[in-house]
């Protein structure tokens, strides 16, 4: 699958694997988080400061340990990675495409609101 497959493949189901408020708040926190860890490790690396690095790849760890706890509470479980390369795809995907397009697009408030409706 190439990467604008991936991409769109991950956004046209993105909102029926966000449906939980538990999820949703969990994100709305560790993605962010995960920007941070993603950005200064960049910089890290090219400061080649080893206290950043490790920094950096805990930030991200915990962002996605987060998000998969948040993901443990939805009633439909993601789809299983198919492959190393599948899962960095799809987790730098989340993180940087479709979870900012969710929250841009007004369809992360719309889910948070919708949880009280129903």
């Amino acid at each position: 699958m190439q990467l604008h497959e991936l991409i769109r493949w991950q956004w046209d189901s993105y909102s029926s694997y966000h449906r939980s408020r538990k999820n949703l708040m969990i994100h709305i926190v560790a993605v962010p988080l995960f920007w941070i860890g993603n950005l200064n490790l960049i910089v890290s690396l090219t400061a080649a400061s080893l206290i950043g690095v490790l920094v950096s790849i805990g930030l991200m760890l915990l962002s996605l340990i987060l998000q998969g706890r948040g993901h443990a509470v939805e009633t439909l479980p993601p789809v299983p990675f198919t492959s190393k390369f599948n899962a960095v795809a799809r987790l730098l995907i989340e993180q940087w495409i479709n979870f900012p397009r969710f929250v841009f697009s007004g369809a992360w408030l719309r889910a948070f609101k919708a949880i009280d409706e129903e």
